[in-house]
């Protein structure tokens, strides 16, 4: 099964691809930039910081290119070299952004991440951070014949309706199923109690649930353990113990080890599986596995925005928070008024 691609013209998105070096396995575009978010007003995508995340096979070597091309992008960082700045991407989700960036006349933000980093945490969540981005639409930009990356990526979108099965009660709408995706990366992190507009999952659901059902559409319908009523926009699941169970042991190994650190008292070191089907009998089942969920995310979004500090340099750190916390105000104002 292919990921889709999603239909939209792609050109000008292509045209910020012509500034890097081309080594890239995958390139996406995401964000208020690319897709129209509920509350937004005229023009406001238009306006908006494009986001891309650049996926590479040699993080070394692509920044030593993209420094000697685009050296400006970088913080004072750019003097330690390539390698520094491979090994400070390391740390945290694994990916390392330039921010505020101007090209083609709008300001950008890009990420770098290594291609094996990208596949394990699409494979396992170890961070749920760049993973959690594809589990909504994104703009496939390039995408190179890297057959494990392919299959990653449907495995995380295959995950992401797993986990979102476990939280929802045994009959639900095709957006409560989108709303519960798209907040799956949201739980635990900090920037969404400052930094980030709290109504912000909402907002991205609600006018795009033609493209949440381009990418989910095939795994609902070929998903054994639900009624998919496409007709009808509604789904029904299994929420016996035995359907739970199934769930919860097809889940990332990064949540599963989450989950059972969460239940299983120090010292007593119980099989997996025998923790998880006391997960699928408790009546809580849901919530266990969102605070496993927000374990993964709390620490991953807190690293990551640490270094951000590092990697776009102070005035670039204030101006970028400056704007996250202008976005929250306005979301703020609109649920009050």
């Amino acid at each position: 099964m292919a990921l889709p691609v999603l239909s939209s013209s792609g050109v000008k998105f292509r045209r910020v691809l012509a500034h890097f070096p081309q080594e890239l396995s995958l390139a996406f575009a995401y964000g208020s930039g690319v897709f129209r978010q509920a509350g937004a007003s005229a023009g406001y995508g238009e306006n908006n910081m494009l986001d891309f995340v650049f996926a590479v096979d040699d993080s070394v070597t692509w920044h030593m290119m993209n420094l000697l091309k685009n050296r400006s992008h970088y913080s004072f960082l750019k003097v330690f070299g390539p390698k520094q700045i491979s090994s400070i991407q390391s740390y945290g989700a694994g990916i390392y952004y330039n921010t505020l960036v101007p090209c083609n006349g709008r300001i950008i933000k890009y990420g770098v991440i290594s291609t094996d980093t990208l596949i394990d945490d699409l494979l396992h969540w170890k961070t749920l951070y760049v993973a959690g981005r594809l589990q909504k639409p994104v703009k496939i930009l390039t995408q190179n014949e890297n057959s494990k990356l392919q299959a990653a990526l449907v495995s995380n979108l295959k995950s992401a309706v797993t986990a979102a099965f476990l939280m929802l009660p045994e009959s639900f709408s095709e957006e409560d199923l989108y709303m519960q995706i798209a907040g799956l990366s949201y739980s635990g992190d900090f920037r969404m109690v400052i930094g980030e507009d709290r109504s912000k999952v909402q907002n991205i659901v609600k006018p795009n649930v033609p493209h949440f059902q381009k990418l989910y559409s095939n795994i609902l319908q070929d998903c054994p353990q639900v009624v998919y009523k496409h007709h009808l926009g509604r789904l029904e699941i299994d929420k016996s113990p035995e359907g739970q169970f199934t769930q919860l042991m097809a889940l990332p190994r990064t949540l599963q080890q989450k989950i059972t650190s969460l239940v299983d008292p120090p010292g007593k070191n119980r099989d997996v599986e025998e923790i998880l089907l006391q997960v699928a009998r408790d009546p809580d089942c849901g919530f266990v596995v969102h605070q496993g969920i927000s374990g993964i995310v709390r620490s991953s979004s807190i690293v990551q925005s640490a270094k951000t500090i590092l990697t776009a340099g102070a005035k670039k750190s204030v101006t970028y928070s400056m704007k996250k916390l202008y976005k929250m105000t306005k979301g703020w104002l609109r649920k009050t008024s």
